[in-house]
């Protein structure tokens, strides 16, 4: 008998990424998603073969229908973006850390085996320590960051008072096939594939010297499925990296997607921007150790698949 999932933001990036998966290693799947950020297009390939139940994850009534009846949650709904939680941090609360609360107490009234929940790796802030250990100390630098950290203590929380099984992961920018170019407020490397497509110069803010752990979706999708599985004794009430354990600067990252286009743009530069940290880098010793993590598409690997997924048609 298959399992029973629910994937929260399953219209999302990354919640559209591990619906793909979960149906076609044959699971029950349901999403919860208000479209507010996720996008409809994204689940028209499995149209049918899921269940959809349309809500936000900010109304409890909602919460508490979408968890009935799973075995699994995979709370990937939030409002993503630093800068957005910036200009409006009151949303960003009300979603990421309000809405966390109202799944978790869905989940535990549902009788839900396990709880996964996407952290962010923003929770580890400008500390200049590299690779980032879950054990430091955080430091939030943005209201998205500390949001995000106070879902992941719910979390944590609900496993020691409630018994619930909870596992968080700390991602560190995912990137991939079905991550949104058109918002101001999208990641970089599909705002530079499209770029680079379109021969446009794209925006870097700060002098581009600063460095990310980017992170194939695909990473994300195996670090779910293995907080869902793993040994409950090794990770409830846990939480642990999910990157690749390498990192590029921003202006590096610019000058490989052009190669890879082949393109030759140059970049336009402003100031940094409010609630961005300077480097990070995940040390994964922990999620290989007792999570069963390991790396499945590397960086360079991932830049590939991404940019090809978004070749225009007749390129």
């Amino acid at each position: 008998m298959s399992d029973r999932y629910l994937v929260t933001g399953g219209a999302g990036f990354i919640g559209s990424n591990l619906v793909a998966r979960l149906l076609s290693d044959g699971h029950a799947v349901r999403v919860l998603d208000d479209f507010s950020t996720g996008r409809r297009v994204n689940l028209e390939p499995f149209t049918g073969d899921f269940e959809l139940v349309e809500g936000s994850v900010t109304d409890p009534d909602t919460c508490h229908r979408a968890c009935k009846g799973v075995d699994f949650v995979l709370h990937q709904a939030a409002i993503p973006s630093v800068s957005r939680s910036v200009d409006d941090p009151v949303s960003s609360h009300q979603t990421n850390a309000g809405g966390t609360l109202n799944m978790l107490l869905a989940a535990r009234d549902a009788g839900v085996y396990r709880f996964v929940y996407a952290a962010s790796s923003s929770a580890y802030g400008n500390t200049p320590t590299l690779p980032k250990v879950e054990e430091m100390a955080q430091r939030p630098r943005s209201p998205y960051a500390v949001a995000k950290l106070a879902g992941e203590q719910y979390a944590r929380t609900f496993n020691a008072v409630y018994g619930l099984e909870t596992v968080a992961l700390r991602y560190f920018n995912i990137f991939g096939p079905r991550q949104d170019p058109t918002s101001q407020y999208s990641a970089a490397i599909p705002i530079f594939i499209t770029h680079a497509y379109e021969g446009r110069s794209p925006t870097i803010y700060g002098d581009g010297e600063q460095t990310r752990d980017f992170t194939f979706v695909d990473n994300a999708v195996y670090a779910n499925l293995r907080a869902c599985h793993a040994p409950g004794e090794n990770v409830a009430g846990e939480t642990f990296n999910v990157g690749c354990g390498e990192r590029i600067s921003v202006n590096q990252l610019w000058h490989h997607i052009c190669d890879a286009v082949g393109t030759e743009v140059k970049p336009e530069y402003e100031r940094a921007r409010a609630g961005d940290v300077r480097d990070s880098l995940a040390c994964l010793k922990r999620s290989r150790g007792l999570l069963g993590y390991e790396v499945q598409v590397d960086l360079a690997e991932g830049l590939r698949r991404t940019v090809d997924w978004f070749r225009p048609e007749g390129r």
